[in-house]
């Protein structure tokens, strides 16, 4: 599993409040679910954000594209890679 960090910027100016009030409940939801599968590292959506999926086309087809938002969405994606002095690195090189 790789580490993305996502900026997310939504709502393009002039949305109703309307229209956005009614897909935020179903944003919410739809953010709990890859929170849930470690898709989602900080457990709700931000506007920025470290996502976890197998690849940047999982990221965007998978993860991010399934949420009610993302119409509106305009996303920066950076993949992360660990420091070479992490500890915590998984790959056995330091």
């Amino acid at each position: 599993m790789r580490e993305f960090l996502v900026e997310i910027t939504t709502v393009p100016e002039g949305t109703s409040e309307e229209e956005v009030g009614e897909r935020r409940p179903a944003e919410a939801v739809r953010a709990r679910e890859p929170a849930a599968t470690g898709n989602l590292a900080v457990g709700e959506l931000l506007s920025i954000g470290v996502w976890r999926a197998a690849d940047e086309d999982e990221l965007h087809e998978k993860v991010l594209g399934t949420l009610p938002l993302r119409p509106w969405m305009t996303l920066t994606v950076t993949p992360l890679e660990s420091h070479p002095n992490d500890p915590g690195r998984s790959d056995g090189a330091h």
